[in-house]
């Protein structure tokens, strides 16, 4: 239990007279990773904003004993800045003091180096999703909750989230990830947590 980087404890969420969870526990560790899945309108994205604190729930108790960086199934950008200006100021936000050398290397690394310095709304979908995952590189935090990662990417955007969760796992990360689609790699430590069923 020490070293528990999230603790939920028996949370219930309801919208109306409609109960979304009740009773739900989860408790994540270095290395872990939470892969929650259901049907549209089965509260994934609601026990994300619990668990980071945007929402409060209506019973039980969520610790979080880390730092955590929420990306939600929305882009976060700002459609008349660049990729740079974007992650410079994202990264301002989350208390991050990532230079424009690490920012670059991000933008690189997710395959945005070439569109570094085009306004973001002439980039494509699954680019301005890219750019959204780039905020992974540039503001740590060992607790990731993403909200529908995978939500316009082709082949390679889906391997590069893989990637991204692996690498943030095998340096003591941990991560919950709500998604329709299967993550690309599902290595030791994945634990599924499936809602409205």
């Amino acid at each position: 239990m020490e070293d528990d980087l999230l603790v939920a404890e028996n949370i219930r969420c309801a919208v109306g007279d409609r109960v979304l969870f009740d009773e739900l526990s989860l408790s994540l560790q270095p290395g872990e990773l939470v892969e929650i899945r259901g049907p549209n309108g089965s509260g994934k994205s609601t026990l994300l904003r619990c668990l980071v604190g945007l929402h409060e729930p209506d019973a039980g108790e969520i610790h979080r004993t880390v730092d955590s960086l929420y990306v939600g199934h929305r882009s976060g950008i700002c459609g008349r800045l660049t990729p740079i200006e974007n992650l410079r100021w994202l990264a301002g936000i989350a208390g991050s003091n990532a230079d424009d050398v690490s920012i670059r290397a991000a933008l690189g690394h997710v395959g945005l180096g070439d569109a570094r310095h085009d306004v973001c709304d002439s980039l494509s979908a699954g680019q301005q999703r890219r750019l959204t995952l780039a905020r992974l590189l540039v503001s740590p935090a060992p607790l990731w909750i993403l909200d529908e990662p995978l939500t316009a990417l082709d082949d390679d955007g889906r391997d590069l989230v893989g990637d991204l969760l692996t690498r943030h796992r095998t340096t003591g990360g941990a991560a919950v990830c709500a998604t329709h689609q299967a993550l690309p790699t599902v290595p030791a430590g994945t634990h599924a947590l499936t809602l409205g069923s």
